[in-house]
């Protein structure tokens, strides 16, 4: 692969690494508001989201679930940034890491969702599908610069 075709690489998939991980940042602060203001989050016709914000999950040693997320999206974004603007490897590999992490703590909490909670919140479901998305995003970009030093 030659480097200008891996610069290409780094600008369109950092450009999108990018943009997911901002989109889960916007998620996520939307929850944190919602539940810092006591309200549920709107849901539309679907209702799930109301019973999973009031649910016994929301919260992790009285922490809200979203304050998590609102951190890990900052962390993630920073290192998609990192290695879209910097051609950090290491940013990459730190994305990469992040996304596995993401991933194992939404399909937890996917998990409790579905089989003891018993409802689903769209805006949870978006959130994962951020992480999902941006982790195979980083594998593919890191496995397609593996030969170079991008």
């Amino acid at each position: 692969m030659t480097v200008p075709a891996v610069a290409g690489t780094r600008g369109r998939l950092g450009l999108a690494l990018s943009a997911l991980a901002l989109a889960g940042l916007g998620i996520a602060t939307y929850l944190l508001a919602v539940r810092v203001l006591g309200e549920a989050p709107a849901c539309g016709p679907l209702k799930g989201c109301e019973t999973v914000a009031a649910s016994e999950y929301a919260t992790i040693a009285g922490i809200p679930v979203a304050l998590f997320g609102v951190l890990f999206s900052i962390v993630l974004l920073g290192a998609s940034l990192a290695w879209w603007r910097l051609a950090d490897r290491r940013a990459l590999y730190a994305a990469y890491g992040l996304g596995l992490a993401g991933i194992l703590a939404v399909l937890y909490l996917t998990y409790l969702e579905l089989f003891v909670i018993e409802a689903i919140c769209v805006w949870c479901v978006s959130y994962a599908l951020t992480i999902l998305a941006g982790w195979l995003g980083v594998a593919v970009v890191a496995w397609r610069t593996s030969d170079s030093s991008d």
